[in-house]
């Protein structure tokens, strides 16, 4: 316990970060990939194929890859500079998005075509057709998928821990430098297990909570 209690402000800190980073690489990838999913079912060609390239390029990428390009490659390229937090927001939005626009293209696939053209019918443009009629079903069909993207989200903002971000991960080092003594990191993972098993099982809680209220909505 006493890598837990002795060290409450960096625990603190480290589940700050942790949520941070999931809850802003989330907000990212749930618009960026909403928009992708999209144009993945786009009539437009053009929409389409950057669509297709978007998800190709970046789901076949390691994250671990693109977290190398935002914390090292970014910073070379003369732009506005971002604090190390920010860049992983925004690296782990932009990956969990290819995975919530394939789980979207899923969900809307599952919503009738008979819907759509109905919808196109009465004069409706392909935006609102989707924001109208068929994302709001797309995204009740999928919640079980969409929320397992968002568990590997949230386990994979241990990555940030080796670029220089202090969450759940980094504590290993932090925490076992200043304990020093035998056991301590084992210790330490242990606790950190703990609090992903607690967060995960809280979103499992949400997942369910959406189940039964979208599907009562039916």
């Amino acid at each position: 316990m006493d890598a837990l209690l002795g060290n409450l402000d960096l625990w603190g800190a480290a589940i700050l970060n942790t949520i941070v980073l999931f809850l802003g690489g989330g907000a990212l990838a749930l618009v960026l990939g909403t928009i992708v999913g999209a144009m993945r079912v786009s009539p437009v060609p053009i929409a389409r194929g950057v669509g297709t390239v978007y998800v190709n390029l970046i789901r076949n990428t390691p994250l671990t890859l693109v977290f190398f390009f935002f914390v090292f490659g970014y910073p070379k390229l003369d732009l506005p500079e971002i604090p190390f937090l920010p860049l992983g927001i925004i690296a782990l939005g932009i990956y969990s998005a290819t995975y919530v626009a394939e789980v979207l293209r899923a969900g809307i696939n599952t919503v009738p075509v008979g819907q759509a053209e109905a919808a196109r019918a009465i004069g409706l443009s392909f935006g609102q057709v989707m924001t109208l009629v068929v994302m709001p079903q797309a995204f009740r069909s999928v919640v079980p998928p969409m929320m397992s993207v968002f568990i590997a989200l949230l386990k994979n903002t241990t990555i940030a821990a080796g670029f220089g971000i202090a969450e759940l991960a980094a504590l290993r080092a932090t925490v076992a430098d200043s304990a020093n003594r035998p056991g301590t990191v084992m210790e330490i993972l242990l606790w950190v297990a703990v609090v992903f098993i607690v967060l995960v099982m809280l979103l499992s809680l949400l997942q369910r909570h959406f189940e039964k209220k979208w599907r009562i909505a039916r």
